[in-house]
């Protein structure tokens, strides 16, 4: 169960923040925090869900105020301290993470971080070792499938196959989404000469849009590539991995799934020089992972691993299933404390109790 009533967010969130409440309690542990990037200034939104996950910089930065006043911010580098037993946490710990490696983490998100000098841990895919420049290739594939006038897709390459029917905006997303669970199971090679045939099908091609490295759209939706990778680390901060290429991992094929966590932390490695201890699944859902792949970044090297939910001080922090709280566009600011506090995450856990104690007296 997810608690999302307005009047949380409107009301019981504002008092109880206003009064001081979320901050008395001494919960142990860290607040790891996950952010997407920064919606560049003069960007105009595609769709509002799927930006949704970005934050704008006076919200960062409103953010980092109210952590910095009332938390403590901790570095990848102590947080790595105490996951191997060199060092205690301070109280109320939070630690700042941040998913998939646009290249406006670079360009609007790390001049906030530096302003406020806070650090972060960056996942990154192996896109960002290479010297050329990308998109993700599922918000690629969402873009063409919302911005075509075609009602129909058809298109294959070897065994990999995408088609149905394009109606109304909401059915375009469900076929995306599904689309994006079904490619997952192929190589990024096949997945790309796939978009190839997509592109010319759909007659909607984004690449032009990203060689203009000032430009919203670019800063929005391009990755970095190599060159501007190790320009985040030399600027202090610490880079994981997000693997190769961003699949579902739950439905790629076990030997795939293991080549995108291990080989993306030896493409990583190589191209900073410096050991790559962290991994953040992609997606981060309960869906997105199996108990097998949770087993795998250990197995691959990795000294944490990181999921997309939960999260918030004195939540449980198994070393390879991590939790995190997702940053959103639309959370307000005491929302926002009351995720990072753990108060949130303890509604939910009420909620979920309370749940599974009301089961029919005949069941």
């Amino acid at each position: 169960m997810r608690i999302v009533s307005p009047a949380l967010k409107k009301v019981v969130y504002p008092a109880i923040s206003k009064l001081g409440l979320l901050r008395r309690a001494p919960l142990s542990g860290v607040a790891i925090l996950t952010y997407h990037g920064v919606i560049p200034e003069a960007y105009e939104s595609s769709d509002p869900i799927l930006d949704g996950n970005l934050v704008t910089a006076d919200q960062l930065r409103a953010q980092l105020r109210l952590l910095k006043s009332h938390y403590c911010l901790i570095s990848p580098e102590q947080f790595l301290a105490w996951r191997t037993g060199e060092c205690e946490l301070p109280r109320r710990a939070v630690l700042l993470t941040c998913d998939d490696g646009l290249l406006n983490c670079l360009t609007d998100m790390l001049p906030v971080l530096k302003q406020e000098d806070a650090s972060c841990l960056f996942f990154v895919t192996g896109a960002s070792a290479q010297p050329s420049s990308a998109m993700l290739w599922y918000e690629e594939l969402l873009l063409m499938v919302l911005k075509t006038h075609k009602k129909r897709i058809d298109v294959s390459y070897e065994e990999a196959a995408i088609n149905g029917e394009l109606r109304e905006r909401g059915q375009r997303r469900a076929f995306w989404w599904q689309s994006v669970k079904s490619l997952s199971k192929y190589t990024l090679e096949m997945r790309e000469q796939l978009l190839c045939e997509v592109r010319t099908q759909l007659g909607v091609d984004l690449r032009p849009d990203l060689t203009r490295a000032s430009g919203a759209f670019c800063r929005r939706f391009r990755m970095m590539n190599v060159t501007e990778l190790q320009r985040l680390a030399s600027a202090g901060m610490t880079i994981g991995s997000h693997t190769l290429s961003h699949p579902t991992l739950s439905h790629a094929p076990a030997q795939l799934a293991y080549e995108e966590i291990a080989h993306s932390r030896v493409k990583l490695e190589s191209a900073l020089g410096v050991p790559v201890w962290a991994f953040a699944y992609p997606f981060g859902d309960p869906q997105s992972v199996t108990t097998d792949i949770l087993a795998m970044p250990q197995r691959a090297g990795f000294l944490a691993a990181f999921l997309n939910t939960g999260g918030g001080l004195g939540t449980s922090l198994p070393g390879f299933t991590l939790p995190r709280v997702h940053v959103t566009a639309d959370m307000n600011l005491s929302e926002f404390e009351a995720h990072v506090s753990g108060f949130y995450e303890m509604l939910q856990r009420t909620a979920r109790y309370d749940s599974s104690r009301s089961v029919p007296a005949h069941a």
